[in-house]
């Protein structure tokens, strides 16, 4: 019964994956063992979709045209409470106490998918920049090029050193791990003043962390650059928790 189960959600996948030929589609799939609000911030001048947010339970996916040459981020909240009016609070990632963001981007620290699209190629990445709080992968499907996959896999919150922790109300779980930046406000960990430049700014013991976890990120401003991933005419899957089986 589970394998028919597992096999009738990859079909469900595929088939939210290529159903549109014409146009980029994204598929946000939440494997995580409990419900994630996904948030959507457009970047300036781009439209807004799906109104900026949602709740999407265990095992769902959700599907969406991506208009020509749009750019923006996707995030996962996570322990959030909303009324009937869409007003109440997330414990991580939380964009102004609203189920839908409408433009709003996430308070770190949240892990960030990022994509932008292309006339001939696409930009997309997973970015531990503004902290961490759920993993999170994004994989290519019928592109062309490279169309590598880009993630973080790991969960830092195990592993988060104290200074970047932020625990539950209950004080017994970590739920997100800050960035250096947002922990410190140095111009050394934010790569800003005389560090905002790719030659002062270095890996620091913090970033390294984070890279070694997660290869396949962004751990700091100035990343590897192979850090970031390129695909033409793809469609896109992001998934939240992509480690859990």
């Amino acid at each position: 019964m589970a394998t028919m189960l597992r096999s009738m959600l990859t079909f469900t996948l595929f088939t939210l994956l290529f159903s549109y030929v014409s146009a980029t589609t994204i598929t946000l799939y939440n494997k995580c063992p409990h419900p994630v609000w996904p948030g959507i911030q457009p970047s300036a001048g781009k439209p807004l979709l799906a109104r900026g947010g949602f709740k999407l339970r265990p095992n769902k996916a959700y599907s969406m045209r991506l208009p020509p040459l749009w750019s923006g981020r996707f995030w996962g909240r996570h322990g959030c409470s909303f009324d009937a009016s869409g007003r109440g609070r997330c414990a991580t990632g939380d964009c102004g106490g609203s189920l839908f963001c409408n433009g709003l981007g996430g308070a770190p620290p949240a892990t960030l998918a990022e994509i932008t699209l292309g006339q001939d190629q696409d930009f997309y990445d997973v970015s531990l920049v503004d902290g961490y709080n759920i993993a999170m992968s994004i994989t290519p499907f019928k592109g062309s090029g490279k169309c590598s996959y880009a993630g973080c896999v790991s969960d830092l919150n195990l592993m988060c050193p104290v200074g970047l922790q932020v625990r539950s109300k209950d004080n017994k779980r970590v739920v997100a791990c800050k960035s250096a930046c947002f922990a410190f406000n140095s111009p050394r960990y934010c790569c800003t003043g005389t560090f905002g430049n790719p030659q002062s700014c270095k890996p620091t013991a913090y970033s390294k962390i984070f890279k070694a976890a997660c290869p396949k990120a962004y751990s700091y401003a100035y990343d590897d650059p192979t850090s970031i991933a390129t695909c033409t005419r793809g469609n896109y899957l992001v998934t939240f928790c992509p480690h859990r089986r």
